[in-house]
């Protein structure tokens, strides 16, 4: 039983955000309780399990740091990265673009103020400067923005994690034809191949990111796997930062315009988030079918089994 007027869930917060306690296990320890105890706690009384809510609050002060002129590498080590290329890549997974492209002077990707490094939460948690705890009085949104920020990471993160398997495989196993005349949506044209659909998977964010930025149509690069990482490790960020956005406006019932369709064509942005999460949810199940048949290991592409490995 907590003593009156003792508060636990400050006390598991401060394990959690504590400058030594960089695994789940250093934060359960200071807390006096078991990891699974003390992560079960913190996911009840915060929305968050305590890594993620660890790792968001840190990325949150990296990016104040980053606009207050520190360098990259000096704010990446801080976070306790390993390296600047691993806490590049998470700070592009969580605002859109690279840790470079955020210092002083560059466009605020936010709503400007206290909150403008604040990142999507299923809480009032925020890292407030210099080094305070910022806990946000507006109502919590639980069970939809947050489902759709996950599914859109893990289509991102699962299809990066195909193209790499694929860079290992011969090109007469990529290149295979395995479903003779197979056309996942007419528009796209034939996918008979592990190549045509892993270049389909980074094609289809390509078009819809231009057209929710309007920018000029895309360019179809090179199809090999390597030719496709690099395209995806362009258009991913641009694409997590697109659906942010939508989000944090509310803008799911906009319309868009598209005027790269021929006529143009109006699309609800709800309706285009879930048009791009249904098919590639369909590809990448089909990719990891393919890769098997040509002698790969792959695991099942469960988000459940993802978002596990990324919270320990």
């Amino acid at each position: 039983m907590t003593p009156p007027g003792r508060d636990r869930l400050r006390e598991l917060l401060d394990a959690v955000l504590d400058e030594d306690n960089r695994t789940l296990a250093d934060m359960a320890g200071d807390a006096y309780a078991s990891p699974f105890h003390f992560s079960r706690q913190v996911s009840g009384g915060a929305g968050e399990s305590p890594v993620a809510l660890r790792r968001r609050v840190v990325l949150e002060r990296a990016a104040w740091q980053l606009r207050q002129g520190a360098s990259v590498t000096d704010v990446a080590f801080a976070a306790g990265y390993e390296s600047v290329e691993g806490f590049s890549r998470a700070f592009a997974r969580a605002y859109g673009h690279t840790p470079g492209s955020h210092g002083p002077g560059s466009p605020d990707p936010g709503t400007g103020g206290r909150d403008a490094h604040w990142l999507p939460a299923p809480n009032g948690l925020h890292f407030h400067p210099p080094s305070s705890l910022w806990v946000s009085g507006e109502p919590v949104r639980r069970g939809g923005d947050e489902v759709t920020a996950l599914l859109v990471h893990h289509g991102v993160e699962d299809t990066r994690a195909l193209l790499e398997l694929a860079k290992g495989l011969p090109d007469e196993e990529y290149r295979r034809v395995r479903a003779p005349g197979l056309s996942v949506l007419p528009w796209d044209g034939a996918e008979e191949t592990l190549a045509a659909v892993l270049d389909t998977l980074v094609w289809t964010l390509e078009v819809w990111v231009a057209s929710i930025e309007g920018a000029d149509a895309p360019v179809r690069g090179g199809d090999d796997a390597a030719a496709l990482l690099d395209r995806h490790d362009a258009v991913a960020p641009r694409w997590l930062a697109a659906v942010r956005e939508i989000s944090r406006r509310g803008a799911w019932g906009d319309r868009l315009v598209d005027a790269l369709c021929e006529p143009p064509e109006s699309f609800v942005l709800g309706s285009v988030v879930a048009h791009v999460l249904t098919f590639s949810a369909h590809r990448r199940l089909l990719a990891r079918h393919w890769l098997r048949a040509a002698g790969a290991e792959v695991d099942a592409g469960d988000p459940i089994e993802w978002l596990s490995r990324r919270d320990r």
